[in-house]
Order: C-alpha cells, then structure tokens, then sequence
C-alpha cells in the first residue's frame, strides 16, 4: 500500500474550517491574529488547549531510540552544497559498512532523490509504517520527493503543514532498528523545518549539528545567524565544514581559490566562536556529475584527493560522536 499523495495530504494542525491564513493551533497566535476573527474554532485556539505537551514527542523518542546517532546538517545560505554534503556524507559512512539513512527535511525543495538517482522510487506502506526507499542494503533515505505525483510538482505549504510531515517522517518511517546513523538534511536558513526538527528530536539523544558554508563573508554571515540559532535551541554544533575552499584541476592539478575568504573564511569564524573545523573540501566538478547521475562519488573517483578529504570528514565525525556517546 502507497502513502498518501501530499496534494491530498491534510494541513496539519489547521482545521478543516479554519480561514486560509490560520497559524495552526500549536502556535502561540492561535486564536489572537486578525485572520481568526469570525473563525468557528477561535476561543478554542485562543484557550490555550491545543497547546498542551505534545504526546508524540514521547512517541519520536521511543521510536528513534535504537538509532546510535543523529545528526543535522545545517546552512545559513543557499547554495553553499548542503545537501551535496550531507549526500557525500551519508554514502562515506556507508562506504564504511555502516547502516546509515539520510532523511530530506526540505520540504519545498528535496534534491536528494535526484543526488542518490532514485527519483522515480516511491515509498512503500506497511503495519510497520512507511518502509525507507534503499540505495544499498546497509543505505536507506526518505523524502517528500518520493510522495509528488510528478517531479516538476512545486510543493507550496505553510509551516503547519511542513511541521507536521516532519513529525509523520520521524514516528512513522520504519527505520532500522540497528542504523548507526541517521543524517538529517535541512533546507538553508532558520525556518519552520529547523524549529520543528529540533523540537521533535530534542528527547532522542541528538548528537548535534554540523554547519556548511563556503570561505566568502556572504555566506559566513548567514553562518553566524545559524550559530544564534543553535544557541537559542540548545543545538549542540559539532562543528563547521567548508566547502569549496579550493579548486583542483584535474589535468595539472595546480590549486586555485575559486571563493577568496576575505575575512578569515571557516577558520576564523571556528576560532571566534571555539568550533572545530572539521574539513575543507575542495570543489570539485565530479561531484557535481555524479549527483545529477546519480551515482556514487567514491565509487567513481575512489582514490580522488576529494573523496581521501570526505573519508577523513567521516572519521573525525564518528570520533566526536563516540567521544559525546562515553561522556553522557
């Protein structure tokens, strides 16, 4: 049995009857805005029930709890090559004979399908719930890609309605019960998704975060936000990477600064707010041919310069997360 198309989805908390601009009945607006005036279910919203502790976070919890890490990938900017990371990321760890499951929680834009070159997989319903799309045996991935009913369809929601597929990813997503890691991509900035999976996962043992950005202060600055962010939610940051920090060609391997760092790049920012920075990658054009193939970076260029970098990436990662698993 197949999910629900998400054109036939409901709309999250909103009501059925609710007016088109209702802000859900989670929210802390819900029945004072100007668009809940004459609406049926107003003293309801404005009583404050609605908001009462959400039960399914008990729920999450208990249902990502055999899963030993998590962890989200973050951007300030746009096209700093998130979800090429977290892409790279994930098919690393698995290259390592680890299971490993990368969930797409951009909503409005999920690429990764397209990066894994799985687009036209659907995903499957089961009394278990709904079972990952699989790259390897030991790889799995979920994504709002996979329930369009073409690929050109534009996913146009609200926050609630962006929360609340979130929420339906992470209790009903039949996740191994053994993955040694779940890799969270996010859509860039400091949006309805980021507060949602933070809130969502903060009972599940979270191992943190790890930020993406590219040397140029234009993307440093949207970083910095992104840090603001992390500290208003208590988001562990595990670090920084940057990407693009140089370019390698391919012919006579001479190195070139595509994107000069004219405030200190990474390394800088890292030192200012005592972060590591966990690596620089180069750019690297191969990369970006093997996602629109969809195929798998390290078995294409396995003894590359970049896929030596994103093996030592993964190392480190591993290394800070079984150091914060001994500590707790």
């Amino acid at each position: 049995m197949n999910p629900t198309p998400v054109s036939e989805q409901p709309n999250g908390d909103v009501p059925t009857d609710a007016p088109e601009s209702c802000p859900g009945t989670s929210s802390t607006m819900a029945g004072r805005t100007s668009a809940c005036a004459g609406c049926p279910n107003q003293s309801i919203c404005s009583s404050g029930i609605a908001r009462k502790p959400d039960p399914d976070l008990i729920t999450i919890q208990q249902r990502l709890s055999s899963i030993k890490h998590k962890i989200l990938i973050l951007s300030g900017k746009g096209g700093v090559g998130k979800t090429t990371v977290s892409v790279m990321i994930a098919r690393a760890l698995a290259a390592q004979n680890l299971k490993v499951s990368l969930l797409d929680v951009d909503i409005c834009g999920p690429s990764i399908p397209r990066a894994l070159g799985i687009e036209n997989e659907q995903v499957h319903q089961s009394s278990s719930g709904w079972s990952p799309v699989y790259i390897d045996e030991n790889f799995s991935t979920m994504s709002v890609g996979f329930l369009l009913e073409s690929l050109e369809q534009a996913v146009i929601w609200k926050g609630p309605r962006k929360d609340q597929m979130i929420k339906r990813f992470l209790l009903d997503v039949d996740w191994d019960d053994d993955l040694d890691y779940l890799i969270i991509d996010t859509p860039p900035g400091t949006s309805d998704e980021h507060l949602s999976v933070v809130n969502y996962l903060k009972h599940t043992n979270l191992d943190g975060c790890i930020l993406v950005t590219t040397p140029q202060e234009i993307a440093l600055q949207d970083v910095r936000k992104e840090i603001s962010f992390c500290k208003q939610t208590n988001l562990n940051v595990l670090g920084i990477i940057e990407n693009m920090a140089k370019f390698i060609c391919s012919k006579c391997h001479k190195e070139s600064v595509i994107f000069k760092p004219a405030t200190g790049g990474a390394k800088k920012l890292c030192e200012e707010n005592q972060f590591e920075l966990l690596e620089s990658i180069p750019l690297d054009p191969n990369i970006a041919r093997c996602c629109d193939d969809g195929l798998d970076f390290f078995q294409e260029h396995e003894n590359s310069q970049t896929a030596i970098t994103y093996k030592k990436l993964v190392n480190r990662i591993r290394q800070i997360c079984e150091i914060k698993n001994t500590s707790i």
